[in-house]
């Protein structure tokens, strides 16, 4: 029952929710051993990838001890033939000690420097001319923080995922029918492909982008809680797998292990945000324009741990 605009209509989103789950689903206590050997082997040979532009031993240390960490999750929309470019921005931050999670969005037409090429541009365009390395020094230098791990997704595990977990619920605020399904009030449980259509709806929605925005996150906090609760052995290898031909980061096996020790209690306390601001074009080119107030806002909201 898709909708054929469904190709157009893939979002920033949808790769959002693979990076999300990960570090809160892999090494759950349900593994066998088979499972566990088979993902430590996935991880290894097609997940973890280093860059030059984060040092991992500080974010080995920051697990080790405990500490607040900020990871960049990029969803990315790499296509035949195209270096791709991100279509998603957002800051996962965890605070263990606090049991507190953080993730804010960064909206893909942000206006700023592009570190590494000298000039100003959509902030979404940093991976296109510089791939991740490009993409975190362009986000730490425009909110003035450290990274210390990155994941990037690519769009085609979406429905993978989302089948894989079993399906989110969420609480939906408005009532609104899209590609051939309805979305009452309340709590919903939503199927991998009745959550495409209930997050890219845009056009019902009086918030329009910000409104959608807002579903995407429920969604996100969803799979958080769906993926963490996972108890079947064989929704993990489907999930492990989904994560393996889609994901790339600079974790390896022990410090998404870590990461899950220390870490799992932050989705207790999520709090998501949209960073603001407003548009514009320049030499006819639409931009988003985010003003200093509002990036020492979030810098603050960042680092205040």
């Amino acid at each position: 029952m898709r909708s054929t605009n469904n190709k157009k209509s893939k979002k920033l989103w949808f790769k959002i929710l693979l990076s999300v789950v990960l570090f809160l689903v892999v090494g759950s206590g349900a593994f066998a051993y088979s499972i566990y050997h088979k993902t430590k082997q996935t991880v290894a040979n097609k997940i973890t990838h280093p860059v030059s532009s984060i040092d991992t031993s500080v974010g080995k240390k920051k697990v080790k001890d405990q500490e607040p960490l900020n990871i960049l999750l990029l969803g990315v929309d790499e296509r035949e033939n195209d270096v791709g470019r991100s279509d998603a921005m957002m800051v996962l931050s965890l605070n263990p000690k606090q049991d507190s999670m953080q993730l804010i969005s960064i909206p893909r037409d942000t206006r700023t420097e592009i570190v590494g090429k000298g000039t100003q541009d959509k902030i979404n365009h940093a991976y296109a001319f510089g791939g991740v390395d490009m993409s975190v020094n362009t986000v730490e230098q425009f909110l003035d923080i450290d990274l210390d791990y990155y994941v990037r997704l690519n769009m085609e595990g979406l429905t993978e995922l989302v089948g894989a977990v079993g399906g989110v619920t969420v609480n939906n605020e408005i009532e609104f029918s899209s590609g051939g399904y309805d979305f009452p009030l309340g709590e919903i449980r939503l199927s991998q492909d009745e959550t495409l259509n209930y997050v890219r709806m845009r056009k019902q929605d009086p918030n329009g982008d910000f409104g959608r925005n807002e579903r995407q996150r429920k969604v996100i906090q969803g799979i958080i809680d769906k993926g963490a609760s996972v108890g079947s052995v064989g929704k993990i290898d489907d999930i492990v797998q989904v994560l393996g031909n889609n994901m790339a980061s600079n974790m390896d096996f022990d410090d998404m292990q870590n990461l899950l020790l220390n870490y799992r209690n932050t989705r207790k306390n999520i709090t998501t945000y949209q960073m603001q601001g407003s548009g514009t074009k320049i030499d006819g080119i639409y931009y988003y324009l985010i003003d200093e107030e509002e990036t020492a806002k979030v810098r603050d909201m960042i680092t205040s741990k």
